[in-house]
């Protein structure tokens, strides 16, 4: 059965299969259109729990994985995994190994209600889950300039993000903000008419990180996630902005090093030991031929960690 659907092409799947293909219970934190399970299962892996904030994505996936549930080899449940670690279904359970593929799926992005993309008309909503304490719109409404400032600046990576929250607090005096064209609008006003798809890309991603704490969130699930896994257990991830990225590489690195206190105190008073190890020495970006396949995989970075034994 091809991996990629209607709701979702999975990015470096192979090379998901490949580090998880032994594992006896995987836990896919990240269900989306369910390729990276399906890929999983068809490799061999026992038994799949597919997780996400997403009810469409449920819907999709549970029906595609449907001859794999019948065996009892798949189920699902609507979870974030931010907050995964407090869900009832999985009280006392551990997986051999667990996946995270951050950020959004193509059926997402290419659904104009759900509000992620800059496309003309479209509303700024940008929640992934009913989860999500306010859409787009309100958060642009209501956030003060110096929040919308640090948005832009943290997770935009935006040099004149200063610039950018005074000009939507400026307009949302007289108009309120409802639909993409506004945000393109305030952005073309602070980066100038000849800012595009690139610039547009990159801070809607920010206002869609925001809405959905999306890089707090890996922060808190990542241990939570890295104490699920069993004895020589692996977790992969892969990100798709840097501070995703950012925020992988260095937990990885420091559930691999033996001591993690302060490099001038004299005794140490931390673990004493590695967690366990980092597989990828660097982030595994998607093929050449996949991203010309898939576009969209252009940004992925892959990472794995694998825990002691």
């Amino acid at each position: 059965m091809p991996l990629d659907s209607a709701y979702h092409a999975p990015v470096l799947a192979s090379d998901v299969t490949e580090l998880l293909r032994h594992a006896k219970r995987v836990l896919d934190c990240t269900l989306g259109g369910g390729g990276h399970s399906l890929a999983l299962l068809d490799a061999g892996v026992e038994s799949v729990l597919g997780a996400d904030r997403d009810p469409q994505a449920l819907a999709a996936a549970s029906e595609r994985l449907g001859r794999y549930a019948e065996l009892g080899r798949f189920s699902a449940v609507e979870a974030n995994f931010a907050t995964i670690d407090n869900l009832p279904a999985l009280e006392g359970i551990r997986f051999d190994g667990i996946l995270l593929d951050l950020g959004i799926s193509s059926h997402q992005i290419d659904e104009k209600d759900r509000g992620f993309t800059f496309r003309p008309g479209a509303p700024l909503d940008m929640r992934m889950g009913n989860d999500a304490p306010m859409d787009a719109a309100e958060l642009l409404n209501t956030e003060d300039e110096q929040t919308l400032t640090s948005i832009f600046r943290t997770f935009g990576d935006e040099p004149r993000a200063s610039r950018l929250g005074r000009e939507i607090v400026r307009r949302r005096a007289t108009v309120p903000f409802a639909t993409s064209d506004h945000l393109v609008g305030a952005i073309r006003a602070v980066l100038g008419p000849r800012s595009g798809p690139a610039e547009f890309a990159r801070l809607f991603q920010a206002v869609r990180i925001a809405v959905n704490d999306e890089i707090p969130g890996l922060g808190r699930a990542l241990p939570a996630l890295r104490d699920r896994l069993l004895p020589g257990g692996t977790l992969v991830v892969i990100a798709y902005h840097s501070g995703e990225d950012r925020l992988v590489k260095n937990a990885f690195r420091d559930w691999s090093a033996a001591c993690v206190c302060p490099p001038k105190q004299p005794v140490c008073t931390c673990r004493g030991r590695p967690l366990g190890t980092t597989i990828t020495r660097r982030a595994s970006p998607a093929s050449s031929d996949e991203v010309a396949r898939n576009p969209r995989a252009r940004s992925a970075r892959l990472r794995a960690w694998r825990s002691a034994e």
